[in-house]
C-alpha cells in the first residue's frame, strides 16, 4: 500500500499526528509513507522511521517570499511529484482547504478526512471520498487522527511517536551541558517561554519568577530554549533567575536537550509536544486552546489551564508547587 499523509503544519500538530504513521506500519509493514508538510515542519519527520520519503509543499514561502510565477513553478512541481508517487490512499489530517487541494493532487482513489462540521475547514471534505467523524471518546487530537484510519480498517490503535534520536544533536546537547557545568545527575528543568501566537505566551516575568523558585525551592539547574525571534526574551529570564540560556539549536538538538531533562515547561507549543512524544515529563501552561484536545499526550505530563482563558492568569506559585510536586515524584 502507497500513502500519503497530509499533514503541512504546525510543529506541535505534526507531532501528534506522527502515530498515524506508526499505526500504518505496524498494521501493514510493507506499507510505504509519504509525508507531505512544510518546509518547516518536514524537519520534524525526515529521518523518521516510519516516513519512507517527504515531500515539501512550502506554501509559507510562495505566499510571503515567492509570489507570483515562482510559487506557480514550484506548485506545479509538488503537483507533479505527488502524480507521479502513484498513491493508493491519500489522508488529509490537516482538514483545511489547502491541504484538502493536495490530497486530491495526490489522485489517490481513496482520499480520507474528516467530515464536514470537524475539519477546520468545512468545506475541505469536498477533496475527500472517505470522511470520517471522530467518536466521542476520541478527545484529544492524536486519537481523533488516528481515527482517520478507521476506513482502513485500523481500530483501537496504539500511539507510538517514534522521534529518532540524532547522534550529532545529541552530541552537540551534550556538550552545552557539560560546558554549563550541568551533570546528568542534576534536576535538569528545560524552559520554553516562547509560542507561535501571544495569546499562548506566559509573561516573561511569570517565567523569571518561576526559574527563581526552581532554582532557590526545587534545586533545580535551568535552561531556558529560545526560537527565532525569541532569544531577548531567553535571555532576558535566564539573566533574572542566574539560569542558563540554550544556544541556538535546531528542532533535533532542542529534542537532543528534552530528552535530557527532568522536566519541561511550556506552553501550547512545539517543544511542549516534541518532549511530551520523547517521554519527558511535561507541564503545560494553558490559556485559549483546550488542554483535554491540545495537551501533552501520555502518562506523567501535568497542565494547568486559565479559568478565564487568559494564560497570564495560570500563577507562577501555582506552576511552581506543580514543578516541585513532579520532580519529588520523578
Amino acid at each position: 500500500m502507497n500513502v500519503a499523509l497530509v499533514k503541512l503544519s504546525s510543529i506541535g500538530d505534526v507531532v501528534h499526528a506522527l502515530p498515524v504513521a506508526a499505526a500504518l506500519k505496524r498494521h501493514a509493514p510493507g506499507t510505504r509513507i509519504t509525508w507531505v508538510a512544510e518546509a518547516r515542519e518536514a524537519t520534524v519527520v525526515r529521518g523518521h522511521p516510519d516516513v519512507d520519503a517527504v515531500v515539501v509543499a512550502d506554501t509559507r514561502g510562495w505566499r510571503r517570499t515567492r509570489p507570483g510565477v515562482p510559487a506557480m513553478r514550484e506548485a506545479l512541481a509538488v503537483a507533479r511529484t505527488l502524480r507521479a508517487a502513484a498513491f493508493d490512499v491519500a489522508i488529509d489530517l490537516q482538514g483545511l482547504l489547502k491541504s484538502g487541494f493536495l490530497t486530491a493532487l495526490t489522485r489517490a482513489p481513496r482520499r480520507i478526512g474528516f467530515a464536514p462540521g470537524v475539519a477546520r475547514e468545512r468545506a475541505s471534505a469536498v477533496f475527500t471520498n472517505a470522511r470520517v467523524r471522530p467518536p466521542a471518546h476520541a478527545r484529544h487530537v492524536v486519537e481523533q487522527y488516528l481515527a482517520l484510519l478507521a476506513p482502513l480498517g485500523i481500530a483501537d490503535a496504539g500511539v507510538e511517536f517514534r522521534l529518532p534520536v540524532d547522534p550529532a544533536a545529541a552530541a552537540v546537547a551534550d556538550d552545552f551541558l557539560a560546558g554549563a557545568g550541568i551533570k546528568p545527575a542534576d534536576r535538569l528543568v528545560v524552559l520554553n517561554p516562547g509560542a507561535g501566537r501571544t495569546d499562548k505566551q506566559w509573561p516573561r516575568a511569570h517565567f523569571e519568577a518561576l526559574a527563581r523558585g526552581l532554582a532557590s525551592e526545587a534545586e533545580a539547574r535551568v535552561v531556558v530554549l529560545w526560537g527565532p525571534g525569541e532569544a531577548h526574551d531567553a535571555h532576558a529570564i535566564a539573566a533574572a533567575a542566574g539560569a542558563t540560556p540554550a544556544p541556538p539549536t535546531t528542532l533535533a538538538e532542542l529534542a537532543a536537550l528534552a530528552r535530557r531533562a527532568r522536566l519541561m515547561i511550556a506552553g501550547d507549543t512545539g517543544p511542549l509536544h516534541i518532549a511530551a512524544a520523547l517521554g519527558t515529563p511535561c507541564l503545560a501552561l494553558f490559556g485559549p486552546t483546550s488542554a483535554a484536545r491540545n495537551g501533552p499526550y501520555g502518562r506523567g505530563h501535568r497542565a494547568l489551564s486559565a479559568a478565564d482563558g487568559r494564560i497570564a492568569s495560570v500563577a507562577p506559585a501555582d506552576v511552581l508547587g506543580a514543578a516541585r510536586g513532579m520532580l519529588e515524584a520523578a
